[in-house]
């Protein structure tokens, strides 16, 4: 049984993707803290601090298949952390001669909090893969539909023109700022932690720091100018930059669901049998993928400000601050990849109707038209004095149910002043789409640049 949706059985493929659950897992967590005690014996013997021969055998017995899972449980469960059972098992699969050399200057906190930064390695290179893929398909709609009318709704209601290739860059090009996000972030958040007992590796003498960086050379992690047990920016930094990937992709979800909607009907998420199915409506094709991607996103922000308050930690080793990010980092990564999967999936599937666009378009008879017809007229009557004519036109539209076009033809100020052609051209909606082809092209650029 689980607690958590994004790892049951049933509801996992929903919430989570089982690549993000492999990366996190427990077994990925044991193998990642064995990658760090590994590290640490090579970059010790590689400034003479232990035996080149000890630096052989501990990464040979670093492997999850020669631990008892259950001795480091039942050690977790009485110590609280799972690393002391893991050395001890480590030495013994090393062998005694090996064994004195394991862990040697390094805390608990050193291993745990080295092999997360490992782990979320992995998870971001993941997102920020499928970042780039649901992005170059959101663009690839976005050209193709770049000169479409679709009415532009602010309040729910029309308001002007748009294009429907504009809505799906405005859904893109966040999610090219997150990969970008990410690599300015990495030089930040992938640093090793090494710190021993209280930060200061008295353990290691002077050779401390020489330590520290040998082992970010091992993994390949950067090495800050001093340990961060109690300094959990760069943690809290990944969580936020999840935060963001769910807040764009949420509102791509819930643009999605509004276009869906019967009356609007503009957009529809890719269908295959019983997608999005209804147990007793025959006719219902449910946005399903965006109702998952809603769901996933609203519990990654209400889990991130559990890591913004782990930030404040007591002195040189927290109680109870560093031990409720793992109630929340896993879940924020497990949750963002099942959100973008799902974006994924939505973004290179959705079926665009142009016809029914048009007709929403025409759905007002005109009104959605009035800022362009009033612009039309600002350079013979002025600004003020064009918008409160087409104000009143509009109100005389809406009262006797009749097209705005014809209602400005009759109008005695508005007639004399605009001939029938002039008013098709300024109610046409092709023609006031303004710079929404510009700003398509420029998101289409800047999403193919990602590598």
């Amino acid at each position: 049984m689980s607690v958590n949706p994004a790892d049951s059985q049933i509801f996992g493929s929903l919430f989570g993707t089982d690549e993000m659950r492999d990366l996190i897992s427990d077994r990925a967590q044991l193998a990642a803290m064995l990658e760090v005690e590994a590290a640490l014996a090579r970059a010790e013997a590689s400034l003479g601090i232990i035996p080149r021969e000890a630096a052989a055998t501990i990464p040979a017995a670093a492997r999850v298949e020669l631990l008892s899972l259950d001795k480091i449980a039942a050690s977790t469960r009485t110590v609280g952390y799972p690393v002391v059972a893991l050395v001890a098992e480590l030495g013994r699969a090393a062998g005694a001669d090996a064994a004195r050399y394991i862990h040697l200057g390094a805390t608990t906190q050193d291993i745990v909090d080295t092999a997360l930064v490992l782990q979320m390695r992995r998870a971001v290179a993941v997102l920020r893969r499928d970042l780039i893929v649901t992005a170059r398909a959101l663009a690839d709609h976005a050209l193709r539909y770049r000169d479409t009318p679709i009415a532009g709704r602010t309040h729910l209601q029309h308001a002007v023109p748009t294009t429907f290739g504009l809505k799906c860059a405005t859904w893109a090009a966040p999610l090219a700022a997150h990969v970008a996000r990410l690599d300015q972030a990495a030089a930040r958040i992938f640093v090793v932690q090494f710190g021993g007992a209280a930060g200061t590796l008295a353990a290691l003498g002077a050779n401390g720091p020489a330590v520290a960086a040998a082992l970010g050379r091992e993994l390949d992690l950067g090495t800050p100018d001093l340990p961060w047990h109690v300094t959990r920016d760069g943690l809290a930094e990944a969580a936020a930059i999840c935060a963001l990937i769910c807040g764009s992709l949420s509102k791509f979800a819930f643009d999605i669901i509004l276009l869906t909607q019967t009356e609007v009907a503009e957009v529809f998420e890719p269908h295959s049998a019983s997608a999005g199915s209804s147990s007793t409506m025959p006719q219902k094709r449910n946005p399903i993928l965006s109702e998952y991607i809603l769901a996933a996103t609203r519990a990654v922000h209400a889990m991130v400000p559990i890591v913004f308050s782990a930030m404040t930690q007591d002195h040189e080793r927290a109680t109870g601050p560093w031990q409720s990010e793992s109630l929340a980092i896993p879940q924020i990564f497990t949750l963002t990849a099942g959100a973008l999967a799902r974006a994924r999936d939505l973004a290179a599937g959705m079926i665009a109707d142009p016809a029914r666009m048009r007709r929403n378009l025409d759905a007002t008879r005109g009104l959605i038209m009035a800022e362009a017809l009033a612009a039309f007229l600002t350079p013979s009557m002025g600004r003020a004095a064009a918008h409160h004519a087409v104000a009143r036109a509009c109100d005389r539209a809406r009262a006797e149910d009749r097209a705005l076009a014809d209602v400005v033809a009759d109008d005695a100020e508005l007639g004399r002043r605009l001939s029938r052609e002039d008013i098709q051209r300024a109610m046409n909606p092709a023609s006031y789409l303004g710079s929404a082809g510009v700003f398509v092209d420029r998101v289409a650029a800047r999403v193919a640049a990602l590598k």
